[in-house]
């Protein structure tokens, strides 16, 4: 063993629960747990060993949906909605998503690195260890692939998982028939995948986005190039987003306000998990909440994340969705906790890598100085780490 970690109360996440161990440790040998359990029968003493003192160990956090890569930021907008228009009503104006495409372009691959990294520092301060990126801000090949180096790069520079996901479909640029848009978002797929930027293909299916048509059409290209599935649905309206993502093997679909029955019936078929998103909801005032019970009673995943983003969830606070999770959706501790690291490493692909505290996956953890737990989600504001560890160190 290279490291151990003994004295410790465990979240191991396996199983349907928490997974709790009263008395447990873990063990590594260089970046992978070689034992998670009972200190009792446990593996020998060896290498460096650290007493946590009775502290909690979870899987390091992971945020499974963010926009982290971006140029400016939407703050005046912010004003706009406080005196009373609507998310949809700036985005018809030329604000929204478009006013970000233009501080993006702007903005050199270095510039967007320099400008995402007190983000990334953020969710990284409170353990987490794997976090998503999205493009969507550039809308031409150019500036989609300027934004992908940017989130790889983020790699680079901080000890941290970083997944890329190309969302070429996530607006119309100005004067572009969105058909012919789409052919280029769709001839850009593959590409991508072959230079090794892309993880996922994601899309929004809106009414101010796209249709469920051309959303296919993007996942059918998607999936000739080898790339997994996911989608933004159902936050202001349904468009059947979700059935037909799920329908195509969709790893997660994400908001979803609006979703109906024959959605989380397709979702509970497919696997896919619903990727819940609390900071957005509250940030833009919405009052239609998610199904929770009916996802709950299809038996249908539940993740959590942050949806960085400078225009409707600017939250860099895994530690705050989670209370937000819990207060706004009322989902369970369990359900809050498995959201951020089993639910949110399935919603990724990457749940035989991370996301539980299991022999042979990535040892990241998080230690906490909490007494049990449910603190992780009940507090607001008090971030309880006492070390993040990525990849066993």
């Amino acid at each position: 063993m290279d490291r151990l970690w003994t004295n410790a109360r465990l979240a191991t996440m396996t199983g349907s629960g928490l997974g709790l161990v009263e008395d447990g440790c873990v063990a590594a040998i260089g970046e992978r747990i070689a034992y998670a359990g009972p200190r009792v029968g446990g593996p020998p003493s060896a290498g460096e060993v650290i007493d946590c003192g009775g502290a909690w160990i979870t899987p390091g956090l992971i945020d499974c949906h963010t926009h982290l890569v971006h140029g400016g930021d939407r703050a005046q907008e912010f004003e706009l909605r406080l005196a009373g228009a609507s998310y949809e009503e700036i985005a018809r104006a030329g604000g929204g998503i478009l006013s970000t495409v233009t501080a993006t372009r702007a903005a050199s691959e270095d510039e967007l690195v320099a400008s995402a990294l007190p983000r990334l520092d953020a969710l990284i301060a409170e353990g987490v260890t794997t976090v998503e990126i999205k493009s969507g801000y550039g809308l031409t090949p150019e500036h989609e692939a300027k934004m992908l180096r940017a989130g790889r790069a983020l790699a680079d520079v901080r000890r941290v998982s970083v997944a890329t996901t190309y969302l070429g479909a996530h607006a119309v640029p100005p004067g572009v028939d969105v058909d012919a848009y789409i052919d280029e978002v769709c001839a850009q797929i593959a590409p991508l995948a072959a230079a090794g930027l892309a993880d996922a293909v994601d899309a929004f299916c809106e009414g101010i986005g796209f249709s469920r048509a051309q959303v296919v059409r993007v996942f059918e290209a998607a999936r000739a190039a080898g790339l997994p599935i996911k989608l933004h649905a159902e936050q202001l309206s349904n468009l059947h987003g979700a059935q037909a993502a799920a329908e195509m093997g969709a790893l997660s679909a994400d908001h979803l306000e609006y979703l109906d029955a024959d959605g989380i019936a397709a979702m509970a078929a497919a696997g896919t998990v619903a990727v819940l998103l609390p900071g957005a909801y509250y940030f833009v005032r919405e009052t239609k909440l998610p199904p929770v019970d009916a996802l709950r009673a299809a038996g249908v995943p539940i993740a959590i994340a942050t949806d960085c983003n400078p225009g409707t969830s600017p939250l860099t606070s895994l530690l705050l969705a989670m209370n937000m999770g819990a207060t706004l959706f009322r989902l369970t501790v369990d359900e809050c906790l498995a959201g951020v690291t089993r639910e949110a490493a399935r919603a990724l692909g990457r749940l035989d890598s991370i996301g539980t505290l299991e022999a042979g996956k990535y040892c990241d953890l998080a230690i906490w100085d909490v007494e049990r737990p449910a603190e992780l989600v009940y507090r607001m504001g008090l971030n309880p780490i006492r070390s993040r560890i990525w990849r066993g160190e």
